[in-house]
């Protein structure tokens, strides 16, 4: 059992992310014609929620990014997932938009304490190879979200009204609450190696006795310095926004297309099933291939979807949503590999962190900027277009990514 304790470790992180990213990012939408209807909100008035939850994520992200590389990410899964759980309360008893921003404040908390940055280092920690692979069995739990979330909202929202619907889900962080505490470690808490440690010990040994230079991990502000990292964050910004806009105005878009709320929840379904796929296929992909090239094809799968989403042809939208959920589920992985194996886990909490500052921003604006295209317009059209341009300029960015740990190593020597 303590041998393959590291992969139940990348499931566990899987169900970390399933439980806070599902929730809060996806889980939300099947729940907007209900609100929308109920009050007297505009699109933009509602989507500003995420606007602020994402940015106040983002802007928290390097301050427990800091705590992540000290104290470890233990306290703070379980701290926010607590917190998700009370957050979901409150929301059964929403009666005003100060109350649900005051709400999503509390959940942008929660997307830092329990999300990707906490689950990436987590997940990390454990596997010194086959790392890739971790990761992307880990971030299959976005994917799982925005897979079951939807359309659970959509069934409870059939038998009963959405306030009771939202205390029904306040069981689903209960319950994980109650398995991370038990399951929920770090190599040290376990006195278990990371996965293949031993044969990485055996290669530093071996490559010392051949007088090879091992590769070191950059500091932070040695990061902040190289055009990697900058690379990576255009791509993240872009793209992030590109991906927020579209999935949290799918549910709606699909109901203007005139499809029933079941088939929009199938929709958003199909899209983060799509991801589900491209996490783990891109994820053992980049084990053997060059990351940065699978890095590459996942832009540009994404950016053929976003091109045939903005054609607005209802026909063509499932096709649509399969090219921009698998690309997006591969960069999805990328992103966060790249960042890890450039820079060392040395400061990984504090450049993932940066990273999610400038993402999280721009994703939150992509969400409230696509509702307020369509206040404006009357259509997601413009919107979607903007979303190609965005994800064509992050394939531009992409080529600029280089090894700064190697690059590192050759400049020393």
């Amino acid at each position: 059992m303590k041998r393959y304790y590291p992969w139940l470790m990348a499931i566990m992180g899987m169900l970390v992310l399933l439980t806070s990213n599902g929730l809060i990012v996806t889980g939300l939408t099947a729940f907007d014609e209900s609100l929308l209807k109920e009050f007297d909100w505009t699109r933009s008035q509602l989507k500003m929620r995420d606007l602020i939850t994402l940015v106040l994520a983002g802007w928290l992200g390097p301050f427990i990014g800091a705590i992540i590389d000290r104290a470890g990410p233990r306290r703070l899964i379980l701290g926010g997932i607590a917190l998700l759980g009370a957050m979901y309360f409150a929301y059964a008893f929403v009666n005003s938009l100060t109350h649900l921003y005051l709400i999503h404040v509390g959940l942008g908390v929660v997307l830092v304490a329990a999300g990707l940055n906490v689950a990436v280092i987590y997940v990390s920690q454990w596997f010194s190879v086959q790392r890739g692979t971790a990761i992307g069995i880990a971030l299959v739990g976005t994917s799982l979200g925005g897979m079951i979330f939807p359309p659970l909202a959509v069934q409870l929202l059939k038998t009963m009204d959405w306030r009771t619907a939202f205390m029904w889900e306040m069981a689903i962080p209960a319950t994980f609450l109650v398995i991370a505490y038990f399951l929920v470690h770090s190599p040290s808490e376990k006195n278990i190696k990371p996965w293949g440690a031993d044969k990485v010990a055996a290669k530093a040994v071996a490559d010392a006795a051949a007088n090879i230079v091992t590769l070191p991990d950059l500091t932070y502000k040695q990061a902040l310095r190289t055009r990697t990292f900058w690379a990576l964050a255009v791509v993240a910004m872009t793209t992030f926004f590109s991906i927020m806009a579209v999935s949290q105005n799918l549910f709606l878009h699909m109901r203007d297309l005139q499809f029933t709320p079941v088939q929009a929840g199938s929709a958003l379904s199909l899209m983060f099933g799509l991801a589900m796929v491209g996490k783990f296929l891109f994820g053992m992909l980049a084990d053997i291939l060059s990351a940065k090239v699978v890095f590459m094809v996942n832009l540009l799968i994404m950016a053929s979807g976003a091109a045939v989403l903005a054609t607005m042809r209802p026909d063509l939208v499932w096709y649509a949503l399969i090219l921009f959920g698998l690309g997006w589920g591969g960069l999805y992985t990328m992103i966060q590999l790249l960042a890890v194996n450039a820079f060392g886990l040395s400061s990984a909490g504090k450049i993932l962190g940066t990273v999610t500052l400038l993402d999280a921003t721009t994703a939150g604006m992509g969400i409230w900027l696509a509702a307020k295209i369509f206040d404006m317009t009357g259509s997601y059209k413009p919107a979607f277009q903007l979303v190609f341009v965005l994800i064509a300029v992050a394939l531009v960015m992409s080529t600029l990514v280089r090894d700064e740990r190697a690059r590192l190593a050759r400049l020393a020597s």
